[in-house]
Parts: C-alpha cells; sequence; structure tokens
C-alpha cells in the first residue's frame, strides 16, 4: 500500500486533498473512526475534478482471495460485532484482513472491560480491570514486528496495545515507526501525543517531515499548555488554505478555554454552531463553559444534560449520565472528569477516586482529573497523598494559582511552612483568580508570630479585594482590618489605628471588637504622641518576598 509523495509545505492543496482522500478511504476499510479528522481537513478545501481524484490502491492477489471473508466480517465489525468478525477473518493472509483481525479482537476485549467498568463504577477493584486480550494480542504482534511483517495500520494497532499494557517506552518507539510508515493517519499522532509529557520529549522524537505536522505540534502546544505557541500554529494552518476547518476552529476555542478566556471561547464555539450545528466533539468543553456562564444548556448530549443537573444541584442524576455518556465514549476525557466531580458532591470519595484514575488513564495532561485527586485525597486527610497529586496538577498548570493555593494549604498541613509560604506568594504574583493567597499567608504569617509580614500581607489583600470591583463571598477584609487594627494600635499609629476600627463597624462580625478599639484608641489618643517613624521596619524573615508598602490608605475604598 503505497500513497503520493507527502508535501512538505502547503504549497499544493490539491495534492494535500488527494492524500486526505486516500487515507480516509484505508481508514473506512478497516473501521478506524479517526478518518473523522482527515474528513473534516478534506472539506475545508476545495473540490477536485474529477480526472483530478486518486486512483483506487492497488488489488493484491491476497487481497482477491480475502475479498469474501473480509467483506462478511467487516459487516459483522459495522454492526460491532467483534467476536464474529475475528472468527470469519481466522487464517486470512492480506494486511488488510490481518489488521481487521487483530483489531477485532482487541475491540472485543475493550467493549467487554467498558462494559464491566462503566456498570460497576464505584468499588476500588474495579480499577484493575483490564482487557484480557492485550498479552494475546502483545505476543503475536510482537512475532510479526520482529520479523518486519507489520505496515502502519498494524504497527499503530500494536503501539496501542503497548500502551495499553504501560509499555509507554517501547509504545512510543512503535507510533513513531507507525507514522513513518503511514504519516497521514492521524490516530497514530493523536496516539502518541497522549504519551508526550513536557516539550523537551516531544523535541527529542524523530517525526516525519510532512504538512500534517503541523497539525501535530498545534495539537501539541495547546496540550502542554503552551496556548501563545498554538494559537500562533493554528493561525499559520488557517492562512495556508485551511480557513473553513471546523476541527481548527474547535482547537483554537479549546485552547481559549485553556486559558480561562470564557468570552472569546464562546464566541468560537458559537461560531462553530452555526458551522456545524450538531457537532457532538468538544460540546462537553462549550457545555462546560456555559456551565461557568450559569447560561442554559442548548443540547442533546449526555455530558451537557448531566452539567444542566449539576448546576441544579442533582448530582445523582448528573453521574447517571455522564455514566450513559461514557457508555457511548468510554475514553470521553471531560465525562470521567466531571463524574469524579459528582461524586465529590455526593461524598462518594471511593468512585470519585476511580473516575479521576479513568480520566488521566485516558490523557495523563488532564490536570482537572490530578487536582480532583487532591482534593478527594485531602477530604480523606491524607496530606502527603494531597501533595502528590496537586504537585502533578501544578506541573501541568504551572501559573494556576489555584495549584499554588493548594499546594501551599498540603505543605502547611505537614508543618511545611517555608514551603508553604512560597506557593502562597508565587500564586498572588501570577495572579490569584480566588483571592486567597495573600489571606492565607498573612494568617500563616500571623501563627508564626511574624507580625510585620502578616500586616503587610493583609494591606495588600484588602486592596486586592477592593481594586477588582466586586466583593467575593469568601471574602474576609473583616479579618484583615481587625488585625490591622490591632497591629496599628500596638505600634502607636492611632490614626490608622482609628480608620481600620471605623471601617470594621461596617461588618457585623467585627463590629463590637471595632467599637472596643475605638474606645481604647480615645482614651489614649491625647495622652500619647503617635511616632512618625516608618511602621514597616525589616521584614522578620527574609524568605517571604513581601515587597515594602506604605500604611494603608483606606479612604479610598469603600467595602
Amino acid at each position: 500500500m503505497k500513497m503520493a509523495a507527502l508535501c512538505a509545505e502547503f504549497g499544493d492543496l490539491a495534492q494535500i486533498k488527494k492524500q486526505l482522500i486516500s487515507v480516509i478511504s484505508l481508514c473506512k476499510e478497516r473501521g478506524l473512526l479517526h478518518s473523522a479528522k482527515a474528513s473534516e481537513l478534506a472539506f475545508s478545501l476545495d473540490p477536485l475534478p474529477k480526472d483530478k481524484l486518486p486512483a483506487s490502491p492497488p488489488f493484491t492477489e491476497e487481497d482477491a482471495q480475502d475479498l469474501d471473508a473480509l467483506t462478511l466480517a467487516k459487516s459483522y465489525f459495522d454492526l460491532k460485532e467483534y467476536d464474529r468478525a475475528a472468527y470469519f477473518l481466522k487464517g486470512c493472509c492480506s494486511q488488510k484482513a490481518y489488521f481487521l483481525y487483530m483489531y477485532s479482537r482487541y475491540l472485543s476485549g475493550e467493549k467487554k472491560k467498558d462494559d464491566e467498568t462503566v456498570d460497576s463504577l464505584g468499588p476500588l477493584e474495579k480499577g484493575q480491570v483490564r482487557n484480557e486480550a492485550l498479552r494475546e494480542l502483545r505476543v503475536e504482534l510482537s512475532k510479526k514486528h520482529i520479523a518486519g511483517e507489520l505496515d502502519g495500520f498494524t504497527l499503530y494497532l500494536y503501539g496501542v496495545v503497548l500502551r495499553k499494557l504501560d509499555l509507554l517506552k517501547e509504545a512510543v518507539e512503535v507510533f513513531v515507526e507507525a507514522i513513518h510508515a503511514l504519516p497521514l493517519h492521524w490516530g497514530a499522532w493523536l496516539e502518541l501525543s497522549n504519551l508526550v509529557t513536557n516539550i523537551e520529549m516531544l523535541k527529542s522524537l524523530s517525526l516525519p517531515d510532512c504538512w500534517i505536522k503541523d497539525f501535530f505540534m498545534a495539537h501539541m502546544y495547546t496540550e502542554l499548555q503552551m496556548i501563545k505557541e498554538a494559537l500562533q500554529k493554528y493561525q499559520n494552518l488557517m492562512e495556508a488554505g485551511f480557513s473553513k476547518s471546523t476541527y481548527i476552529i474547535s482547537q483554537i476555542a479549546v485552547a481559549y478555554h485553556n486559558i480561562r478566556d470564557i468570552d472569546q471561547a464562546l464566541a468560537l464555539f458559537n461560531e462553530l454552531r452555526e458551522q456545524d450545528p450538531f457537532r457532538i466533539d468538544n460540546m462537553d468543553t462549550f457545555s462546560n463553559l456555559l456551565y461557568v456562564k450559569v447560561s442554559s444548556l442548548l443540547f442533546d448530549d449526555n455530558s451537557v444534560i448531566s452539567n444542566y443537573y449539576s448546576l441544579r444541584s442533582q448530582h445523582e442524576k448528573a453521574a447517571l449520565y455522564f455514566q450513559r455518556a461514557l457508555k457511548l465514549n468510554p475514553r470521553c476525557l471531560g465525562a470521567w472528569t466531571l463524574m469524579g466531580h459528582e461524586y465529590m458532591e455526593m461524598k462518594n470519595t471511593s468512585a470519585a477516586i476511580q473516575a479521576y484514575r479513568h480520566a488521566i488513564e485516558v490523557n495523563k495532561r488532564d490536570y482537572r482529573a490530578w487536582y480532583g485527586l487532591g482534593q478527594t485525597y485531602e477530604i480523606l486527610k491524607m496530606p502527603f497523598y494531597c501533595l502528590y497529586y496537586y504537585r502533578k496538577a501544578h506541573q501541568l498548570r504551572p501559573n494556576d494559582s489555584r495549584m499554588l493555593v493548594a499546594l501551599g494549604e498540603s505543605y502547611e498541613k505537614l508543618s511545611q511552612q517555608l514551603e508553604a509560604k512560597k506557593c502562597y506568594w508565587r500564586a498572588y504574583s501570577v495572579g490569584d483568580v480566588e483571592k486567597m493567597a495573600l489571606l492565607k499567608l498573612a494568617k500563616l504569617h500571623e501563627q508564626l508570630n511574624e507580625y510585620d509580614d502578616a500586616a503587610q500581607c493583609y494591606m495588600l489583600y484588602i486592596q486586592d479585594i477592593f481594586s477588582c470591583g466586586e466583593q467575593l463571598e469568601h471574602a474576609e477584609v473583616s479579618t484583615a482590618l481587625r488585625y490591622l487594627g490591632q497591629y496599628y494600635f500596638k505600634n502607636k499609629l492611632y490614626d490608622e489605628a482609628s480608620l481600620c476600627a471605623q471601617r470594621c463597624c461596617d461588618y457585623n462580625d467585627a463590629r463590637e471588637e471595632g467599637k472596643a478599639l475605638l474606645r481604647q484608641i480615645s482614651l489614649v489618643r491625647d495622652q500619647i504622641e503617635t511616632p512618625s517613624a516608618d511602621l514597616f521596619a525589616p521584614l522578620s524573615n527574609n524568605n517571604t518576598p513581601v515587597r515594602r508598602v506604605s500604611p494603608l490608605n483606606l479612604i479610598s475604598f469603600t467595602p
């Protein structure tokens, strides 16, 4: 099976279209669903005239001999009767029939495993369910591999088997070999992407220099949270002739979702719906964006219905619909992760752990699953486990303040205060989404009797809360004002102490303390002169890089 020479650049779009049409046909003959992506790309390019359409692949003597058995088996395969398909393909000699025979056996084992896993999700031991056919498939494919008898498609299947058996290093090597043998098979690229853990590993791979590599690199940049590079790649691809590609539009929307640019992501998803209104791919991400916006959900999809029930706090129904979604697509990453969230809401920690672990099995770079595992073990009061999973989440999202705050809390529970302080300060420095880092850092300084540092952090915290333009539900401004009032009073800065005490009176939980402090100030104000020395002497602990600020001016802020 040979195809036309691959284009190194995007200059000849007609040649690219011919290659896409050829690989779509090859994938369909073998029951591979990844041809859908190639079809989307082909549809975005201009149609070819009849005389420019690619010729059918050569028909060998082995193909002719296996034709009847292959036709019958493929009809059973399409009906998902995999064991039946494998039975009629046993003994066939052609490459096409051999692949479908092995692939049918693999899918049969996967179907049995998924049925048992999803139906019984909950008990911890169910996480050990495996495809019983994997070991036999590996032995048979390994012999063929050593003999050099595997084509690009069967190499891809061999790589999948190795990955499922957790033989990841060997799987990477086989996927790279499969890509060299058949560069336009997007399924092999996708499987390889799931095994690339960092940019250094990505650069070390020996990949063929063809136009589809740009799609792979853009996908990898998105997965590795290198969003600026991913968006640039996708922009280049659109300018190269793929401007009508719904796949690229969806990937750009996902990239904006990953950097929490909700409005931009929603605009792209709405554009995508206009072009492809019945699309299911990435609709779980769209639903999550709508969930964040607390909007009405408009799609008849199990994952989206689950989000609807979750929004209404009907977590049992939400989990049920996620299970239904997983029966339709057991490799749906979003459904596993979100089902873990629902089990967390239901206090079913063992089921939540298994759901998150399944999500990680689908994609080890899903930070939400790692973070969810950390939260689950935090509920179980297992801080060492929390620390491990939060570290994993932080590695995937190094500039996400939520991961840093969670890490800081874990370090604090393990009495590693120095590391906790570093995490809280870093969370504030990268942009604290939840406005919690400074508050936690201030309380930690207060516990350690580092009073000056605590005051600095409380002042920054109040400024941060008021500058965001809206009061957050969890904001503890009264806590900060109480501390600063006492701090200023002890340092004989009675004007600032009085202002803090007055502000305390605006909050129910601090009103009495504010009034008491005002009375104390009135007793001593006329007797003792307020010192003019600089309030903030050198910090008591140089390990925390708290910046110098002047005493807080609360007059310009309105709680």
